[in-house]
């Protein structure tokens, strides 16, 4: 049995029409692949839901301006789609899976990753990938105990070596180290 990492792909939001098509806040890189027609996803109940899914399957995406409208075999109309609306999505990748691109990175092979600035000195760790609007952030525990956001963009992230465990950050300050009248 191959070993496998839990990746969320994507929220369900509002319905689009009558038929049970919704939008989705995609959260991976590769909404072609996690949003094919057969993928199943498990479904993570946001608190207070009353929605008793457990998984949904795609029939059927597409791009409708800057939003991807995916239909599920569960959600046969708008009171279905309207009811699954936060639902969370889950699906599972191989745990040595890599994006088809070069300079793209899984969360889970970002977290847990020291952090280091251009000369080596040790920062602190990765502890979480957030999806952001404009890019996503590498959350970061540095040496002293905070936590900081760094956006991930290749200014300020021009290095990640997962065989070396470590991330480079262009460290200024203020991003991971204190401004000087703060320390």
């Amino acid at each position: 049995m191959t070993d496998t990492v839990d990746v969320v792909v994507g929220r369900v939001g509002k319905p689009h029409g009558i038929r049970g098509e919704v939008t989705v806040d995609v959260r991976t890189d590769e909404p072609e692949r996690r949003f094919a027609p057969g993928s199943v996803l498990r479904v993570e109940t946001p608190r207070g839901s009353a929605s008793t899914l457990r998984t949904l399957t795609v029939t059927g995406s597409r791009r409708h301006q800057a939003t991807l409208l995916v239909r599920f075999a569960e959600l046969a109309d708008r009171t279905a789609a309207e009811a699954a609306r936060g639902l969370v999505l889950h699906a599972d990748l191989p745990a040595d899976a890599t994006p088809d691109d070069p300079d793209e990175y899984y969360a889970h092979q970002l977290v847990g990753l020291r952090v280091t600035d251009l000369d080596g000195t040790p920062l602190g760790e990765v502890v979480e990938l957030v999806p952001g609007g404009a890019q996503d952030l590498l959350s970061v525990r540095t040496t002293d105990g905070r936590d900081a956001l760094v956006p991930f963009v290749t200014a300020l992230v021009p290095e990640v070596d997962l065989e070396g465990g470590r991330v480079v950050v262009a460290d200024r300050p203020g991003l991971l180290t204190p401004f000087p009248d703060e320390e």
